[in-house]
């Protein structure tokens, strides 16, 4: 992408308010304190200003409590009545059973209540941003997670039912769990593997060799284990946040393994895990010295062969704008183009928008200014915060209240494995895709000229999940309106990452 000549290079005494700005956010966790503030401050004056939105939340209250009401009477009196409130699908806090008995179905209908008012408070305020409407919503589900039932052992039936049965011992396993997440968050040490999953041996284990080796990536080969081969190599092109073996966890749902047994050979990218050192790699050098500079070496393999490349979720972003430049400079070697819950355009790009405003982009830049690049415990934590109540709550109450240690699983320990971004490629992804969303408004340059999707002849697949957070199905089938080749797109069951790695004949898929 090529520079901005609207933003020129900052005078030195400016470093001084990075400075200041990065050790803010070491406090924040990131955060921009401006972007918090002027959400909050947008949506209260407006409601101040809104004396017939008052009344109308007045009465929504008052009609909630007549709701809660009848509801704990009809059950205090034996029946069964349906309850008024439900919480989101993805809330999995009151699905035990003795939620639905009392008094624990009042606190958790009394719990489901206040949000539902605060969900209506936070929205439809004329005059108000959208996005701080957005946020301020999100803020205040942030702080009611906190004070839920099924936070405290008292009025959580789950824990009193574990209590009752270990005899207390749940709350001294709870507590060794919570001396060890506190070493590691002090020490920073990287989890340990689980016991059972190690790379190279039960995760990662499809036979390979390296076949070209840069300072950005790692180019592996799979040979087809077939007597007959297709004759055109497959090409995959992971994201750089996560580790390429995403898609060859365990021999039954590994993609790569499942590909190399059906006749293909494949070729995929490994990532450098960038530091200090790289963090002047910017956007157009994953493209041109990631993603040409692997087409070129499959191409010196397999020469005069076409080539289907496979792009997972930035992964598929960067081969997007890697096949429409070769399109615009008339480079036909791609036989198709697959995307795997990969974003194109981003003005539905979901919750993540949460988080990105031009002053929460610069609070991220001089933070990565500090350190070179964005930490993965970054990363982590706004998509945890996404979903607070399955991944941060529930797993907090089950790990050190009910005292369960997580099974391991072979995506949790390739989730414990991540990448870090450097500075410059992710604050060009961020202003030029999420942002300003060039790619699709004829604005994103390479090379000084502009590229466009619909310059794309070879076909496309797309995919999409029904619970993906991340890549939204909506955003990714929007390809679909930027693009005149022939495109199939698919919806499948599941997250960003379950509803992908999938394996053929899964039971609870579709």
């Amino acid at each position: 992408m090529t520079a901005d000549p609207a933003r020129p290079d900052p005078h030195p005494h400016r470093n001084l308010d990075r400075a200041l700005r990065a050790g803010m956010a070491q406090v924040t966790g990131g955060v921009s304190p401006y972007a918090t503030a002027s959400a909050l401050t947008d949506w209260a004056m407006h409601l101040a200003m809104a004396p017939g939105r008052q009344l109308e939340l007045t009465e929504r209250a008052a009609a909630n409590m007549g709701r809660l009401w009848a509801y704990g009477t009809q059950s205090a009196l034996g029946g069964a009545p349906e309850p008024p409130f439900a919480p989101r699908p993805y809330d999995h806090r009151f699905t035990h059973p003795g939620w639905a008995r009392p008094p624990f179905n009042m606190w958790a209908q009394g719990f489901l209540a206040v949000q539902d008012w605060w969900d209506a408070a936070t929205s439809d305020l004329p005059g108000m941003h959208r996005e701080h409407g957005d946020r301020a919503r999100f803020m205040a589900r942030q702080a009611l997670d906190t004070v839920s039932p099924s936070n405290f052992p008292p009025t959580n039936p789950e824990i009193v039912a574990r209590s009752r049965d270990r005899l207390g011992r749940n709350y001294v396993d709870g507590a060794r769990h919570v001396l060890a997440d506190i070493a590691e968050l002090a020490t920073k040490a990287p989890a340990p593997q689980p016991e059972g999953y190690a790379v190279g041996q039960t995760l990662a284990a499809t036979p390979g060799e390296v076949v070209l080796r840069t300072p950005l990536f790692e180019l592996i080969q799979y040979h087809p284990q077939t007597e007959t081969v297709h004759p055109e190599p497959v090409l995959i092109v992971p994201a750089w946040i996560m580790k390429y073996y995403i898609l060859d966890l365990s021999p039954h749902n590994s993609l790569i393994n499942w590909l190399v047994g059906q006749g293909h050979t494949v070729f995929v990218i490994s990532w450098i895990n960038p530091g200090p050192n790289e963090a002047d790699l910017g956007l157009d050098a994953y493209r041109r010295d990631g993603v040409m500079a692997a087409l070129d070496r499959v191409s010196d393999i397999l020469p005069d062969t076409r080539i289907h490349a496979t792009g997972y979720c930035l992964g598929g972003t960067i081969l997007s704008i890697a096949a429409a430049t070769m399109a615009r400079d008339g480079d036909d070697r791609l036989a198709s183009i697959t995307l795997l819950a990969a974003q194109t355009d981003f003005t539905e790009a979901g919750e993540l928008l949460l988080f990105l405003d031009e002053s929460q982009i610069a609070f991220l830049e001089d933070m990565m200014w500090d350190r070179g690049y964005l930490d993965t415990g970054q990363m982590v934590g706004a998509f945890r915060a996404i979903r607070a109540e399955d991944l941060v709550w529930t797993r907090a109450v089950r790990r050190y209240l009910m005292g369960i240690e997580e099974m391991p699983t072979d995506m949790g320990a390739w989730n414990a494995d991540a990448t870090r971004m450097p500075a410059r490629m992710h604050s060009e992804y961020l202003r030029g895709l999420f942002l300003e969303n060039r790619l699709v408004s004829g604005r994103f340059a390479v090379d000084g000229r502009v590229i466009a999707l619909k310059d794309i002849r070879a076909p496309m697949f797309v995919v999409g999940t029904e619970k993906d957070h991340i890549a939204p199905w909506r955003s990714v089938y929007k390809t679909k309106l930027f693009t005149e080749c022939d495109l199939r797109f698919v919806l499948v069951k599941g997250g960003h990452n379950g509803g992908i790695v999938s394996e053929p004949g899964h039971p609870r898929r579709h």
